[in-house]
């Protein structure tokens, strides 16, 4: 049974109020509520366990390494890497994104060759790529997306795909949730085609570790990353997984201690990943307190998760279609289209600015997320300036649609 109740006495925050209203969060695309078992753990690392970790023999330090290990270990199961070694931590997604984007491009990339990401991606995963067109000459493509906000017509598209992937594409750069449609990606299809044609492929999934099972060695991404505080982990937290041949290969991000086999002033040998890739200390704390998140996501269980999101998501798409004038970007709101759309709701009311609904709508106790979201070629493509958008949790219910449905429609009204 889905203890809906019991789960949000797990987060503090969400029975304060603002404005004299009770909090209705539905932010969370941007960051989750952390439940307090990840605040208790870091606490009592900080209390107890506070050292730097990998280079000490003292008690403590040990201690410290363990716990920062263990939650490498905990990561490499979550996504069922088959080694800790293909398990990089990072500050979060975009940190991830731009380890790749240097160093491949500094070792497998010439002037002219071609990066192929989508109209659907986050900043993090376009700048980056493009500071490389600047630095080095690489050409960034862009695999435009449908009407109703997919990559690709189901079943998927071979020859959509394909007429995109040229005889200069030398990496593919994908989200597998949109932030802005909701749209869940054939990741798989497309890393299946990619490889066929042999190119690697680096998957962003901030937006789907906090909503679904990840599976890399099923997927067969060659990269994978995602972020600690969009699922209920502390911020500053994320990962880069990297198949360990693929690691091996690239070259170091940054320089520093932690990362290196020997250094003299002839020459620095470094060691093999993921160490390669942190250099300075570590935030083992972090680490732990993503550890302890995970372990919290599967107290509960992905299929009960997924199951109440895409509830929460179905009726608010419904009761959104009562409101006159009100859009929703991307896929129609169709029970079959469900398995499609992750818990990412984007929508207009009719001549209102995204920014005045989302300010009103703040005055009456509910958070959500105004303006482009970090995606302007997306905004262009829908021909937008910006969105307002509701991303629900584990936590939110449906008495927080109807406050989000009745608030959208007291808006209107005054319109």
């Amino acid at each position: 049974m889905y203890d809906i109740q019991k789960i949000r006495e797990d987060f503090p925050i969400l029975s304060r109020q603002v404005y004299g209203r009770p909090l209705v969060y539905l932010d969370n695309a941007a960051t989750t509520q952390k439940p307090l078992c990840v605040l208790d753990a870091m606490r009592e690392e900080y209390l107890n366990v506070n050292a730097n970790v990998h280079r000490g023999v003292h008690y403590l330090s040990q201690q410290a390494t363990d716990l920062h290990e263990a939650a490498r270990e905990k990561v490499r199961a979550f996504i069922n890497a088959r080694t800790t070694s293909e398990v990089v931590f990072t500050r979060g997604t975009t940190e991830a994104i731009n380890l790749v984007a240097q160093t491949f491009c500094e070792s497998q990339m010439q002037a002219g060759d071609e990066v192929l990401v989508t109209d659907m991606e986050h900043h993090s995963n376009i700048v980056p790529w493009q500071l490389q067109a600047r630095k080095r000459g690489i050409v960034v493509r862009h695999l435009p997306i449908t009407d109703d906000g997919r990559l690709t017509s189901r079943p998927v598209c071979r020859d959509t795909i394909a007429t995109n992937l040229t005889a200069k594409t030398r990496l593919v750069s994908l989200t597998h949730v949109s932030n802005v449609l909701g749209t869940v990606n054939p990741v798989k299809d497309i890393i299946r085609l990619a490889h066929e044609r042999g190119i690697p492929v680096l998957v962003d999934a901030a937006q789907s570790a906090p909503h679904m099972p990840l599976d890399v060695q099923d997927l067969d991404c060659d990269f994978l990353a995602f972020s600690g505080h969009k699922m209920y982990g502390p911020t500053g937290i994320g990962v880069l997984y990297g198949k360990e041949e693929w690691l091996d290969r690239l070259p170091p991000y940054q320089g520093g201690g932690e990362m290196i086999d020997k250094v003299s002033w002839e020459q620095t040998t470094f060691e093999r990943p993921p160490l390669k890739f942190e250099a300075g200390t570590p935030d083992y704390v972090a680490t732990h307190g993503l550890a302890t998140a995970i372990d919290y996501i599967h107290s509960i269980g992905f299929d009960a998760i997924e199951a109440h999101e895409r509830e929460l998501t179905r009726y608010c798409m419904q009761q959104m279609q009562t409101i006159e004038g009100l859009k929703v970007y991307g896929l129609p709101p169709t029970a079959s289209d469900q398995q499609e759309r992750d818990a990412v709701i984007s929508f207009n009311v009719g001549n209102i600015h995204h920014l005045d609904m989302g300010t009103l709508l703040d005055r009456l106790g509910i958070a959500v997320r105004t303006g482009h979201h970090c995606a302007h070629p997306l905004m262009d493509r829908l021909g937008v300036t910006g969105t307002v958008r509701a991303s629900f949790a584990l936590y939110n219910t449906k008495e927080e649609v109807d406050t989000l449905i009745a608030g959208i429609r007291r808006v209107s009204q005054m319109f």
